[in-house]
């Protein structure tokens, strides 16, 4: 059956409607349909387009979990892997489903890679790509700073459950990340393009040539900055999606996406050995029929989060706030987001402001939500209404206070996903009156934690 699986992960990326599969100098695959379509958007645009059982201009959704053969020799063949989904044999849900197959196919053309897997959820992808790249016993070089739960999944359940360990570092500090790979032990450096939630950026270039140097996998979530930054073209060689935000935008699906090589994938579908076939984080077919309807759109969402997150973080900084964003000129990372970003995208939807204690924090944002509805208490990002959270209390909870405070994540610190409902102009009308009502505290003294 592997080869079956194998040709099935390669169609993913290389398939197209009636077109022909080659490109005119006789190359094939992702990274051609990369180099002629740049532009994320672009490249999704190129992907093979689904239609509908009758015709219809949207795909069917493929609801079952099992699928039925004409003849009982078709079903041995299958098993045998003389026939596959990239001839429109299907067995079972769990290994390959029609509408989750096409969702895929979407991502790898989107991330420029030569194939992608649609899990269930982002924690999903982000934990069969660490086991199945990373053995019992085995070691990851990983960002200080990340996501909550990556950072309890490597720190704590991996160490327990089948003795892989980590080394947490500065990744902007290339010799630390050197110095921490074990040649022979560490077989993956793990970073998020954008950290969750200081919004410190990571060269990915560089890291890539570290890796490659040093023999290990470069794997990066690039939640944050889908297509903004483009991580496999700057040369990583897994890229991790939580689908659940910007991508999703509707903050109503929970989904993940692997987007890398088609031999990882293929190893990931293994019947033995693979841990996306039999960990099974399988995503519905429905879900996957919701995203891809949205992935048309995301390059036009995302260009406006990140629009309007620049407007308020200037207008904010200009107030003498502590606002941390890549598109400010002082930010440590402006030029570097600014070199890896693609064009027209912006510096995405994501700011933070430091209110210096957790107490300020909090009374800003119930005057946000509850008096003049800027927006949301509430976690997750990348949704149409602005979301926000104390991220020392809540996403980044589970990193013990000495591990935030080497991350930089301060106890006062306000992560925004900055959404795009309402006019600007309304909204930051909205920001301002919070601003000033948080302000008139007892104690009498300001609110502001300046620069």
């Amino acid at each position: 059956m592997a080869e079956a699986i194998q040709s099935a992960i390669v169609a993913i990326a290389n398939a197209k409607k009636r077109q022909p599969e080659n490109d005119d100098d006789g190359e094939s695959g992702a990274a051609a349909k990369y180099r002629r379509f740049g532009d994320p958007a672009a490249a999704l645009a190129s992907a093979r387009h689904e239609f509908g059982e009758h015709g219809g201009v949207n795909m069917s959704i493929e609801a079952s979990a099992t699928f039925t053969v004409m003849e009982a020799e078709t079903m041995r063949r299958m098993f045998a892997g003389e026939l596959g989904p990239d001839r429109d044999f299907f067995i079972y849900s769990r290994h390959f489903n029609p509408t989750v197959l096409n969702l895929g196919r979407q991502m790898a053309a989107m991330e420029g890679t030569e194939a992608a897997y649609c899990t269930a959820s982002g924690m999903s992808a982000i934990s069969t790509v660490l086991l199945q790249l990373v053995g019992a016993g085995g070691h990851v070089v990983a960002s200080r700073c990340l996501y909550g739960g990556t950072h309890a999944l490597l720190s704590r359940f991996l160490p327990r459950t089948c003795g892989i360990t980590a080394t947490f570092v500065d990744v902007g500090d290339l010799a630390a990340v050197r110095a921490a790979i074990r040649e022979g032990v560490t077989t993956v450096l793990y970073v998020e393009a954008v950290a969750n939630p200081t919004l410190a950026v990571a060269d990915v270039a560089r890291l890539a040539e570290v890796a490659r140097e040093k023999g290990v996998k470069l794997v990066v979530d690039n939640t944050f900055a889908p297509m903004v930054i483009s991580p496999a073209k700057l040369g990583a060689d897994v890229v991790v999606h939580s689908v659940s935000k910007f991508i999703s935008g509707g903050a109503d699906v929970i989904a993940g996406a692997i987007c890398g090589p088609a031999s990882l994938v293929n190893s990931m579908m293994d019947l033995h050995e693979g841990a996306l076939m039999l960990l099974g984080p399988t995503m519905n077919a429905k879900v996957a029929f919701e995203i891809s309807e949205r992935l048309p759109h995301l390059s036009l969402r995302m260009k406006e989060h990140s629009h309007r997150a620049l407007t308020y973080a200037t207008r904010m900084k200009k107030l003498g706030l502590k606002v941390i964003y890549p598109g400010l000129p002082d930010h440590p990372d402006h030029a570097l987001f600014a070199s890896m970003a693609n064009p027209g995208y912006g510096f995405g939807g994501l700011l933070c402001l430091d209110m210096g204690s957790e107490e300020k924090a909090n009374r800003l944002m119930q005057h946000l939500q509850n008096t003049t509805q800027f927006g949301l208490m509430a976690v997750s990002l990348g949704y149409y209404e602005t979301l926000m959270s104390c991220s020392g209390s809540s996403t980044s909870s589970e990193m013990p206070p000495e591990d935030r405070a080497q991350a930089g994540i301060s106890p006062g610190l306000i992560r925004m996903s900055i959404g795009y409902s309402g006019e600007l102009e309304q909204r930051w009308s909205q920001f301002e009156r919070a601003l000033a009502l948080a302000q008139q505290h007892p104690e009498g003294g300001s609110l502001y934690c300046k620069v």
